[in-house]
């Protein structure tokens, strides 16, 4: 069924540990509360601490929001210049000869926003661990404490692909389209503006549908639903091979976990909405739907 598949197991992973061209990365984030009346929805701690207090041998950490989003902008998380990418992931010591593996704790939607951003420039290296960490210990499997190791640096060249991210124009645009399904991976009582949003105006971009990125995740095991299961979700969302799909969520995070279910399921024409609610909620000028 699938055309692609960037996922790797956690036995898959435990019998490469050892190889010099892998390079292994807990991306993970945490999302903290904010003082009322401010005007951003969260503040984005960096997962260091939690990698220092455990990560998976030989492992080295990704600061999505210190390193590799946009400082120039408040909204969280997005892709910066190319030329910045370049050198940052040189800097943990990726090249064209590299085999990253991606992880995260709890979620895989940091890893999986890493594996979209690799993609988008070009990198054909990357996979995401199935489970991520949480998988990896509940089975026993060795754990490291500490600082990170460092990889020696390397030179990352981009091939940049056009149309992965798009903005809110593109979208604006998009509702119009035939063509084209909107996929909006948070929750249905946030799809439906039934519930306030940290984001700010409730409610979703109109004519987009719901596929929750949780429906893509088992939440016992963290692991990815059966690929099977996953085609099921999105075909009942009226969502086919002959169609563009344009994510969104939040911050540009969970919404590529569904992108990278349909990756696997082998749909080419996908894109990300960066923004995402995060700047939608909040342009009086852009339209939003409810119910």
């Amino acid at each position: 069924m699938a055309a692609h598949n960037e996922l790797i197991t956690t036995a898959e992973l435990a019998d490469i540990l050892t190889r010099p061209e892998l390079r292994l990365f807990d991306c993970t984030t945490y999302l903290e509360p904010v003082p009322p009346g401010s005007s951003v929805p969260y503040i984005a701690v960096s997962g260091r601490q939690t990698f220092e207090a455990g990560h998976i041998p030989g492992a080295n950490f990704l600061d999505l929001q210190g390193e590799f989003s946009d400082p120039n902008t408040e909204l969280r998380f997005m892709m910066p210049d190319t030329a910045r990418l370049e050198a940052a992931f040189g800097r943990h010591g990726i090249s064209a000869n590299s085999r990253a593996v991606l992880y995260s704790i709890g979620t895989p939607m940091w890893a999986t926003r890493f594996w979209w951003m690799l993609r988008s420039l070009g990198f054909e290296g990357a996979a995401v661990l199935d489970g991520g960490i949480d998988k990896w210990t509940a089975e026993g499997r060795d754990i490291e404490t500490g600082l990170a190791g460092g990889y020696p640096p390397a030179t990352f060249t981009a091939r940049p692909r056009e149309g992965l991210f798009v903005n809110k124009h593109d979208v604006l645009a998009a509702t119009a389209e035939g063509n084209t399904v909107i996929v909006n991976a948070l929750g249905p009582q946030f799809h439906k503006g039934l519930e306030p949003s940290r984001y700010g105006r409730p409610g979703r971009v109109p004519g987009s549908v719901s596929v929750p990125a949780a429906t893509m995740i088992d939440p016992k095991s963290k692991a990815f639903v059966p690929l099977a299961d996953a085609e099921a979700t999105f075909a009942a969302q009226g969502i086919d091979r002959s169609k563009r799909v344009v994510a969104y969520c939040g911050g540009g995070i969970s919404a590529t976990i569904d992108l990278f279910q349909l990756h696997r399921l082998g749909y080419d024409n996908l894109t990300l909405y960066d923004g995402s609610m995060g700047e939608w909620a909040k342009d009086a000028s852009l339209p939003i739907e409810t119910g």
